[in-house]
């Protein structure tokens, strides 16, 4: 003060400024400052640049009026923060509106947001310190409060200069007032001439060419002391008092000899100064354009003042609007807070060919978007029509969906493009992967899928002429006969270990005693036997003893389950069209090396193998990669041909294999899927289309419209393959000869046996008579073969003599009478006469006596018929 000053700037801090205010006060010294004064009442010698806060809480009114905010929280951090966002807490602008303040500090920005979080507060006034701004913008990171949902608005007034890049394309909203605007020219000037001074004013603008706040201010104030100081000259130069009308506005004025005398003060004095009323009038009262707009005062305090309202809309802050006291806020861009009005935008949308996702009409005339079709193209049409904008369709140029290639660290594909900004949106059958994910961001998935494997369809099993032997395996067979043989000849030991077996013969009996006996389960019986029950037939013969009754049960009981069995698979084996399926899983494909198989190359699907840590699918994944010729191709439809041409099998999505095997009846699908999985529409990171694309989607799918599109595309073509009715006509197919052919060779086989067999007996039985009637062979066989051809010959011929010492008398014998050799006694053959009561059957005669005869062991029986009378 000593030094003669005639005003004082500053400081910026609020205690230190008040303490000076009050020295300038007193001395009737101006006081310019640039802060932001929380002190509402007025202050003599004091002019302030800094809009008033009654002034910056009026246009927060304003705004949170026009947004219509019900429920806002408010966030503070230094302890005068409250102070000056009082006036906005007591009287708000409706009283409807609900407010949640908390004090924090950067130690407490996470604990502070959790809190807001937890109460479903999306609207935040955030009043923090510039230089901690970035540990708050980590902390909204962290806890993802950067969504379409949160608006913050900030009260600091150098939100441009602040890095905002990671909020970038991410929808989040973020609001703040400006009072320097960039684009204004004194601005552009001032920053010009700032430059050329580096680095002396470097520090005074920052990298994005923005002047701070604070600089601008004082800079401002030094300019409005200047026109006062022009006023007050002018003033005195053409008479006018200290106080009368300011000539700061009249350009050109010069500057006269000073009329301002030296204030000489001194702090120990308490003599004001003589000029300082003057001047400060004259400050009071000028009128400039300065940096931060149009300056003007009243009371000391700014008027009239405009601030520019500024939103964060895809990677930079843009002016919406703009406030001006006494008026109200004026939004110039009402799309930055209401997205509905986006129909004039044009988003390029990049996709590739595949069915039926996105395909090109066969009309080549077209052009643009007309040239596509597909259950895609339909789908972006639903969402562009109720999310609002217009779109351009691109292919991808290498034909690829995106794969990350170690080897040159680049994606390429349709990743690649939206990784580039050279799309704004991928429409597609793109699955979502945690590779993809990271580098772009993916909608809610509008499909749901999974890995398949596409296999032609088994080939039928050929028809055996033996078939109707398959409805029991071999081994059953094996068994079986096992049983038979085992069967008859435990039934033929027990019946001649058995005496019920044995049974008198007739007219055999001496004194009611019968004395010859014979057993009808000789060997050749017991096996007819068996044979008989086994086929369901009678043989004629019965057992009576209980051991042979139960052989015979138990036979008749396994006979039983086996016959129905037999006959319950028959029908099945003989109607069923069987199928060779060489595999039925993905185990079977990683377990052989016969059948190739591989994926798309540069998809999901061959990622996934790739990347896969389960042990099976690493496995396959080495046979794919290694396996010469390659196994991978470059389309869908390249794949399905390899499958029809056979010993081919292709891991692909389960929408595109449901596609194919409804168009082809040769295809099908083996086993279940691999994994799961969805498609979604994909955009660049941050992008603000992918949250209302979303919601899109969600909505579409509610509606059954993502259904309707689905059935339109995969089963309502013309071109499905109708597998029920070739699965009825199939069945509906009658049994022929391949079928059942090997019975009738069954049967023509057992008459040859048959008929084999009767002539080795004709000969046997031929070559005997011829001996015992000392006839030639030839002889003999001529005279029966002509009495066996005979068709309508006698029924009776002379009984066959068969043994040597029968010739010698002529029997006499009971008609139709079998006589068991086997049951006659051992010391020799009784007669064969027809003597009575002699100790013999009647009408039997001996006809050897001495020992026994070598015929006595013989099993064979003996038919007596009656002569031709």
């Amino acid at each position: 003060m000593e030094m003669g000053v005639q005003a004082v700037f500053g400081p910026t801090d609020p205690l230190l400024g008040a303490h000076i205010q009050s020295i300038c006060e007193a001395l009737d010294v101006p006081h310019l400052e640039a802060r932001l004064d929380v002190e509402p009442h007025t202050r003599e010698f004091s002019v302030n640049l800094h809009p008033s806060q009654h002034l910056i809480n009026t246009a927060f009114k304003d705004i949170i009026t026009f947004l219509n905010w019900t429920r806002v929280a408010i966030v503070y951090e230094e302890e005068h923060g409250l102070f000056k966002l009082q006036e906005l807490v007591k009287s708000p602008p409706n009283s409807r509106i609900d407010m949640y303040i908390r004090q924090t500090t950067p130690a407490t920005y996470r604990q502070v947001l959790k809190e807001v979080r937890q109460k479903d507060i999306f609207k935040l006034i955030v009043d923090t310190n510039p230089r901690h701004m970035s540990s708050f913008f980590r902390a909204i990171l962290q806890l993802q409060m950067n969504d379409y949902r949160y608006h913050y608005m900030f009260t600091t007034f150098d939100m441009e200069t602040l890095d905002l890049e990671d909020f970038n394309y991410n929808n989040v909203n973020m609001t703040a007032f400006r009072i320097v605007d960039a684009d204004d020219p004194g601005v552009r000037e001032a920053l010009r001439q700032m430059e050329r001074f580096a680095p002396i004013g470097h520090h005074i603008i920052n990298s994005s060419g923005v002047i701070q706040v604070e600089p601008a201010l004082m800079f401002d104030s030094v300019q409005v002391f200047a026109r006062g100081l022009l006023a007050m000259e002018a003033a005195s130069v053409h008479g006018g008092g200290g106080g009368g009308p300011s000539a700061a506005s009249l350009p050109g004025v010069q500057a006269p000899q000073p009329a301002l005398r030296s204030s000489n003060l001194s702090c120990d004095l308490e003599k004001p100064w003589d000029d300082g009323l003057s001047l400060y009038n004259y400050i009071n009262t000028a009128t400039t354009q300065g940096l931060t707009g149009r300056i003007q005062f009243e009371n000391g305090k700014r008027s009239n003042v405009k601030l520019d309202l500024l939103k964060l809309k895809q990677s930079k802050l843009r002016r919406v609007g703009h406030w001006v006291s006494g008026r109200g806020v004026n939004i110039t861009d009402p799309s930055a807070f209401y997205g509905q009005q986006r129909s004039n935008i044009t988003l390029v949308v990049m996709t590739r060919t595949e069915k039926p996702y996105v395909m090109l009409k066969e009309d080549r005339n077209l052009t643009g978007n007309a040239r596509f079709e597909g259950f895609c193209i339909d789908l972006l049409k639903w969402i562009a029509s109720q999310v609002g904008f217009h779109y351009a369709i691109r292919l991808v140029p290498d034909h690829m969906y995106g794969v990350y290639d170690p080897a040159s660290k680049q994606w390429n594909g349709i990743v690649r493009e939206l990784v580039d900004k050279r799309a704004d949106l991928a429409v597609a059958s793109m699955t979502i992967n945690y590779a993809r994910e990271s580098v772009i961001d993916f909608t809610k998935p509008f499909m749901n899928l999974g890995i398949g494997i596409l296999f032609k369809v088994p080939t039928s099993q050929p028809t055996r002429l033996f078939s109707f032997m398959n409805p029991l395996a071999v081994e059953i067979w094996i068994y079986v006969l096992a049983a038979y043989l085992l069967v008859s000849f435990t039934l033929f030991v027990m019946a001649r270990f058995s005496p019920y077996e044995w049974n008198a013969l007739p007219n055999c009996q001496v004194q009611g005693r019968p004395e010859m006996v014979h057993n009808q389960f000789n060997i050749s019986n017991s096996f007819w036997f068996i044979t008989g029950t086994f086929l369901r037939q009678g043989s004629g013969l019965n057992p009576k003893a209980t051991s042979t009754r139960i052989v015979g049960g138990i036979w008749w009981f396994f006979t039983l389950i086996i016959i129905s069995s037999y006959t319950a698979n028959l029908a099945a084996f003989l109607t069923v069209e069987r199928m060779i399926t060489p595999i039925e899983n993905a185990a079977d494909l990683a377990e052989q090396s016969e059948i190739s198989y591989g994926t798309l190359e540069g998809g999901s699907t061959m990622t996934f193998f790739r990347d896969s840590k389960i042990e099976i699918y690493q496995k396959m994944w080495r046979f794919m990669e290694n396996k010469k010729p390659s196994v991978f191709v470059s389309t869908y439809e390249e794949g399905i041909k390899r499958v029809l041409q056979g010993n081919y099998a292709f891991l692909m999505e389960s929408t595109m294999l449901d596609y194919a095997v409804q168009r082809d009846c040769n295809l099908t699908q083996i086993g279940g899927l691999l994994d799961s999985k969805g498609y979604g529409i994909a955009t660049p990171k941050g992008s603000p289309w992918r949250d209302k694309i979303s919601l899109a989607i969600l909505e579409l799918q509610e509606k059954g419209v993502i259904q309707m599109l689905y059935d339109k595309w995969w089963k309502n073509t013309g071109d499905v393959c109708n597998r029920d009715d070739k699965s009825k006509e199939s069945k509906a197919s009658a049994l022929g000869i391949e079928n059942i052919g090997g019975v009738f060779v069954v049967l023509l086989c057992g008459l040859v046996l048959a008929i084999i067999v009767a002539v080795i007996e004709f000969c046997w039985s031929s070559t005997r008579r011829a001996r015992n009637d000392r006839k030639s062979l030839c002889t003999e066989m001529g005279e029966e073969l002509r009495f066996a051809l005979q068709c309508f010959g006698p029924r009776q011929r002379p009984a066959v003599k068969r043994c040597n010492m029968c010739h010698y008398t002529t029997p006499s014998y009971v008609p139709g009478t079998n006589i068991d050799i086997q049951t006659l006694p051992h010391h020799g053959l009784g007669s064969l006469g027809s003597r009575q009561g002699s100790g013999l059957c009647p009408g039997l005669q001996q006809v050897q006596q001495g020992p026994p005869s070598p015929l006595s062991h013989a099993m064979e029986m003996v038919t007596f018929q009656p002569a031709d009378s």
